[in-house]
């Protein structure tokens, strides 16, 4: 038997974990940065529970946006 969140779309389990996926592939030093990646999160979130996949979608991009800017960052001071 298959678990289900409730008021849950499809494309909200699925694109969240391609998001996280790509940082974790690209940038996985930016994962836990809550100040960088937080408010993104928080409105990917907010734009699931209204279930406003437009807004979801483009939270998304801007976490990955977001953590890849702040990796080039990191690796910029590093060098």
């Amino acid at each position: 038997m298959a678990c289900k969140a409730v008021g849950v779309a499809p494309w909200d389990t699925e694109w969240a974990a391609a998001a996280l996926r790509y940082l974790g592939r690209n940038a996985p030093e930016v994962l836990e940065n809550t100040s960088v990646l937080g408010p993104h999160e928080e409105a990917a979130h907010q734009g699931a529970k209204r279930g406003d996949e437009v807004a979801y979608m483009e939270a998304l991009r801007a976490y990955c946006r977001a953590g890849r800017n702040e990796a080039l960052r990191i690796r910029r001071g590093a060098a």
